[in-house]
């Protein structure tokens, strides 16, 4: 275990505090190295959080396609066996290459943006960026065969990738407005944009990023809605205010652990994001267990999906609820009283109700979409029980140090000390990752809890109907 727990410590400050991208190592699979450029490719673009949930799984949907074709039992998920090839042909360059150019296509198509990098790492890993070919008898073939049918079904599947149902890529094409505006809460039940520093001097008010994401269709739930929570608490219900104030009390008296909590586990803008976080443990987990290609090729496939259709489950709760953040509940409620805060570099302090935030960066005060249920404990805990399921175990056994004055929020002040997390098992990192949300102060407690019971959930079906996939037996 000392050496796995060396490991993490290495690889997430760099992704975590720097954006840096982690070093790759000369054991990791290709599915780990693909997943490194998925990753990067996402780092260098904008893409909100079921957006980069749907990549993910995409993604690796496409290359275990591709791969698929050479083993002797799994099936495509769009072609089936159709592309099979002979047990003479089964060979491991040949999974690799077919795997190799169904990632490459996807992550062309996905992020057209990064196309220059993308070309670059698949050359650096000796394959022909311009090798379109269609003959399925190649392994090249194959993966772009594969790739293209994917690519083909999910170009209209509800995410407005295109931008053809409204402009621009990934857009509402639904109407959705808001009941309250960023200077007036007309209805404290209901979700407020947020004005925000854009770090430039001036300030920006992001719209409802994914509005129509319950549209999108899922890769195993039987629908968006199918694992959607009961109601949440509402005003003037005493839940409303109870969860209020239960968010006013942990801010007041952040720790610098708890803090550090809330900023490792951020995963924000320019970051890997929630969904993507949960990769870099299967790579952990990989490097850990000595991990073959094709085991990996399987991990990723059942982790990509799962993430995507929580993205999906989640979102569509989002949607239909269209629930305030702690920032509106906190606000409305303490309208003209004075409340304990935790102020950046400042400590403790009175201030004004109507001036409370939460800890998090000046650039990103609160996320762009309503609050229940939590993306973040939704992917933590789909993430989780993949991983559980996958090595048959619940140990994880890793720890990540973040050194003193490395905080984004107060920068060379907070932690005052090297503060170290760790994480027994799968289950602790994802319950610590869902209540990071409430340290930061932009969830609250049932918003937490319910979405990390829908993420196990969703992670169940996702992962039987993978294994249909990989053990042959789809419909």
């Amino acid at each position: 275990m000392k050496r796995a727990f060396a490991s993490l410590r290495l690889i997430f400050p760099a992704f975590l505090l720097s954006a840096v991208a982690a070093p790759v190592l000369a054991t990791d699979t290709l599915a780990v190295r693909w997943n490194d450029v998925l990753l990067q490719s996402v780092r260098l673009s904008k893409l909100g959080p079921p957006m980069v949930a749907r990549a993910i799984g995409i993604v690796h949907t496409c290359g275990f396609d591709a791969w698929a074709a050479y083993d002797g039992v799994a099936v495509g998920t769009r072609l089936g066996s159709s592309l099979r090839r002979p047990s003479l042909e089964r060979t491991q360059a040949n999974k690799q290459t077919a795997f190799s150019y169904g990632e490459y296509r996807c992550l062309l198509d996905l992020f057209p943006g990064q196309a220059s990098y993308v070309r670059s790492e698949m050359a650096a890993l000796g394959y022909d960026p311009d090798n379109s070919s269609v003959d399925t008898t190649t392994a090249a073939g194959v993966g772009n065969v594969a790739a293209a049918a994917v690519i083909a079904f999910r170009h209209h599947d509800g995410a407005n990738q295109l931008g053809d149902l409204h402009a621009p890529a990934y857009s509402d094409y639904t109407g959705y407005a808001p009941l309250n505006d960023a200077d007036h809460i007309s209805d404290p039940n209901h979700w407020q944009p947020i004005r925000f520093s854009d770090g430039l001097g001036g300030f920006v008010t992001p719209g409802y990023i994914g509005a129509q994401w319950g549209n999108v269709v899922p890769f195993a739930l039987e629908s968006a809605s199918q694992f959607r929570p009961g109601l949440p608490a509402r005003w003037p219900e005493g839940g409303y205010v109870a969860q209020a104030e239960h968010v006013l009390q942990l801010n007041a008296h952040l720790d610098d652990r708890q803090k550090m909590i809330a900023e490792y586990w951020a995963d924000g803008p320019r970051s890997e994001l929630p969904p993507g976080h949960w990769t870099l443990f299967a790579e952990f987990v990989s490097r850990r267990d000595g991990h073959t290609f094709d085991q990996d090729v399987e991990l990723f496939f059942e982790m990509g999906n799962a993430v995507f259709d929580a993205g999906i489950a989640v979102w569509e709760s989002k949607r239909f609820y269209n629930c305030e953040r702690p920032i509106t509940a906190i606000r409305f409620l303490k309208a003209g009283k004075k409340v304990l805060a935790s102020v950046p570099f400042q400590g403790k302090r009175v201030i004004r109700g109507e001036d409370w935030l939460p800890y998090q960066p000046a650039t990103f005060i609160t996320p762009p979409f309503p609050e229940y249920v939590s993306g973040h404990s939704a992917f933590s805990s789909a993430g989780a029980e993949i991983l559980k399921r996958f090595t048959n175990s619940d140990v994880l056994g890793a720890s990540v140090t973040l050194p003193a004055g490395t905080s984004r929020v107060e920068p060379g002040f907070t932690p005052q000390a090297a503060v170290v997390l760790s994480w027994s098992t799968f289950s602790d990192a994802a319950e610590e990752a869902g209540i990071s949300r409430r340290y930061g102060g932009i969830h609250f407690e049932d918003g937490d809890l319910k979405a990390r019971l829908m993420g196990r959930q969703i992670a169940a079906v996702v992962w039987a109907k993978a294994r249909t996939y990989i053990e042959g037996v789809a419909p």
